[in-house]
């Protein structure tokens, strides 16, 4: 169970990265839409898990991408928290196939 300060955290970083992967993904991934669709701080708060949903492309081609670009995306995620956080969490990134599941069941159930 997250507490009221992780539930905080985490909408921040995630509006944060959003924005982010926003503007900065217009020129490291042209042709894909990259949403983030939650993410998840560790009690600790050292690490955060971020969940993505990217359409246009080969997915996995993109997360690796965003995996190489890591450190500076957690670098301008340091910008934008700075007042708020002291210090900003190790970023993991995720695939979020949760749509592709509600598909899948939507599928099923008009057979």
């Amino acid at each position: 169970m997250e507490t009221n300060r992780q539930n905080r955290i985490s909408r921040l970083i995630q509006k944060d990265l959003g924005g982010i992967l926003q503007m900065a993904g217009r020129d490291w991934f042209p042709g894909a839409m990259i949403t983030v669709t939650k993410v998840y701080v560790t009690s600790d708060l050292s690490i955060a898990k971020a969940y993505l949903s990217i359409f246009g492309k080969d997915a996995g081609e993109i997360l690796s991408q965003i995996e190489m670009k890591n450190k500076e995306i957690r670098k301008q995620l340091g910008f934008r928290v700075k007042n708020q956080l002291r210090q900003v969490p190790e970023l993991r990134f995720f695939i979020d196939d949760s749509l592709d599941y509600i598909d899948n069941i939507e599928k099923l159930l008009k057979k």
